[in-house]
């Protein structure tokens, strides 16, 4: 019996994800978690086999929930679930120790269960275009605190909202985003984004 351990912040999904395996005769859900923070004691307490994380539940992000029970608990093997694959977020996945990196689409009920039973049985379950997108993407001109800035430029967000929200003057964003701009070879903000985006660094 394959014992599973599902974290995910919206309620919905995580209860779809514990019906997708409630009729699997080999897999059993054992514990179900909101939050990332809590993963490491439960996990401790229920011994799972799997542990399937959203990237971004609540209090903790999924890479370093990953990455403290690769630390902790090493028999346990992470399956990392996405709602858009990027090759840097499957990097990063890889990185901290993920087994797998799947992406929550419409076909991931067909083959969700199949995914826990190859992530328990030691092999790597990563989407084969999304594999060769990031090999091909390897060379990530941007740092961890470029990528920040960038992505809230993505969203939209002023220089003023930048600053606050990562807790930056206004003028160190503006540095940041002038050094991405020259990185990038960009002609402004929107362009960088648009360069990043279509090399899948954000």
């Amino acid at each position: 019996m394959i014992r599973v351990l599902i974290v995910g912040g919206i309620t919905l999904v995580r209860g779809a994800l514990v019906a997708l395996l409630a009729h699997e005769g080999d897999i059993e859900v054992v514990a179900e978690l909101p939050r990332g923070e809590d993963v490491l004691p439960t996990a401790r307490r229920v011994k799972p086999d799997v542990a399937v994380i959203d990237i971004d539940p609540p209090n903790m992000d999924g890479l370093a929930a990953a990455r403290k029970l690769r630390e902790f608990l090493p028999t346990c093997e992470t399956l990392i679930l996405t709602g858009i694959g990027t090759p840097r977020a499957l990097r990063q996945a890889l990185d901290a120790k993920a087994r797998g990196f799947v992406v929550m689409d419409e076909t991931l009920a067909e083959h969700f269960a199949d995914c826990i039973r190859q992530v328990s049985s030691g092999e790597f379950v990563v989407d084969t275009k999304l594999a060769v997108n990031a090999l091909y993407t390897a060379g990530d001109l941007l740092t961890s605190r470029e990528h920040d800035v960038l992505n809230l430029a993505a969203e939209g967000s002023s220089v003023c909202e930048i600053a606050r929200r990562l807790h930056l003057a206004p003028g160190t964003v503006r540095n940041y985003l002038s050094v991405i701009i020259n990185k990038l070879h960009a002609r402004n903000r929107l362009d960088a984004v648009r360069i990043a985006r279509g090399k899948g660094w954000i």
